[in-house]
């Protein structure tokens, strides 16, 4: 009876390792998906550096521009169209799109310091 109960508690933990990796072409898509949608934020945060606007504002913009790869990261991510999880991708895109906005406009002022001190 003893060595029954061993034999259960060690094959226990073996069914529920890394049950995210049942998948692994599923998760590959995702990291990709997420790529595509980083990239994209990232390269059209880039282009309003130079705005006057608010960061929010720019973060929605840049976040709108990018549209076709948060649908395509919520298409892959999301196979049973749950609206709780298409409206936290839709959010996290806007966070992220704020945050490429801010790190643009960072890099762009330091850049602009050190041009000027090249000058001087």
């Amino acid at each position: 009876m003893r060595a029954l109960i061993v034999a259960l508690m060690l094959s226990t933990p073996a069914c529920s390792m890394n049950p995210q990796y049942s998948a692994p072409w599923t998760v590959r898509a995702v990291g990709k998906a997420y790529e595509a949608r980083d990239a994209c934020l990232g390269k059209h945060a880039s282009l309003h550096v130079e705005s006057g606007l608010d960061v929010q504002s720019v973060g929605r913009a840049v976040s709108a521009n990018c549209e076709a790869e948060t649908s395509a990261l919520i298409t892959s991510s999301n196979p049973h169209n749950d609206t709780a999880v298409t409206a936290a991708i839709r959010q996290d895109s806007d966070f992220r799109a704020k945050g490429y906005v801010l790190k643009a406009r960072g890099w762009n002022h330091v850049r602009q310091e050190i041009d000027r001190d090249r000058k001087d």
